[in-house]
């Protein structure tokens, strides 16, 4: 665990409801909150799950806050948080605002869906093509008794690929992880893995067996950004959750992340960020959501 502000943050595993198919939960509001209470979990304390989450909110606001960038929720607006990402309700909105959230370990869906990162709000025919999906999605996960589990388990995986697709043509994002392929994914994986151990894609290159430009051209063609950049970002949203989420001093922070030296990372930091590590640290945590 860590700290922001005042507030521990909680590592979450997967645990599916009792019954739940393996991989995959859906959740009403009221279900989520007794579920954090029983886990000793605090509303409004930051997460960081293991899992996927897609939020819903068909009444009222919530306000969240996702790796340092703040969302407001109303009423029927969509939000996807990726596996690993912190996150943190309000504790208030949780406790007032209704709707449902669909949770799914990595590797439930069988393909990834190009969904960004930001709210979304369905219109007209989007909005009734959406909730006709999540109908759906809900009808079928509670009808655990009339297939196999496994032909069961197909059908959700189904479902909830349905219901991704069709918030993705909400807004079309301007580039999707699919468009990079197989090398895209390669790279993610590799800088995923050991981004604290080197900061030169020239070895991630070697190692993958691709050329610099050939990740470069992947990444652009999936993020809109070269494969330093993509690999630059992974290591400045890891900095930020040490220093916000933890107590350790930027030089170790810095060492954890593979400099060697305090004044490499300040300086790696302060080009891409425009503050020093303390400064954005004192920052950010003096202006806590919650």
């Amino acid at each position: 665990m860590g700290k922001i502000g005042q507030a521990l943050i909680v590592d979450l595993p997967y645990r599916p409801s009792l019954g739940a198919p393996i991989g995959m939960d859906v959740l009403p509001f009221t279900e989520l909150r007794d579920r954090v209470r029983r886990r000793g979990i605090e509303l409004g304390a930051p997460i960081r799950s293991s899992f996927h989450r897609l939020v819903h909110v068909r009444a009222g606001t919530l306000e969240h806050m996702v790796d340092f960038t703040r969302h407001r929720l109303d009423a029927d607006q969509w939000l996807w948080v990726r596996a690993g990402q912190v996150l943190q309700h309000s504790a208030e909105g949780l406790a007032r605002a209704q709707g449902t959230i669909v949770l799914w370990q990595p590797g439930f869906l069988l393909a990834e869906a190009p969904l960004d990162a930001s709210p979304l709000r369905p219109e007209g025919p989007h909005a009734r093509a959406v909730n006709l999906a999540l109908r759906h999605l809900m009808s079928q996960y509670d009808d655990l008794g009339s297939l196999p589990l496994e032909a069961h388990v197909d059908v959700l995986q189904h479902l909830l690929a349905v219901l991704l697709l069709r918030l993705s043509g909400v807004r079309p994002p301007a580039a999707s992880p699919s468009a990079g392929g197989n090398t895209f994914h390669r790279y993610q994986a590799a800088v995923e893995r050991d981004f604290a151990r080197t900061h030169r894609v020239a070895d991630y290159a070697t190692d993958l067996g691709y050329s610099v430009r050939t990740l470069t051209r992947a990444c652009v063609e999936a993020t809109g950004r070269t494969a330093k950049q993509y690999l630059d970002a992974r290591i400045m949203l890891e900095a930020k959750r040490l220093l916000v989420h933890t107590a350790a001093p930027s030089i170790t922070i810095g060492m954890q992340l593979g400099f060697t030296e305090a004044s490499d990372f300040t300086k790696f930091f302060r080009r891409r960020d425009g503050r020093t590590p303390v400064q954005f640290r004192t920052q950010a945590r003096g202006t806590a959501l919650y």
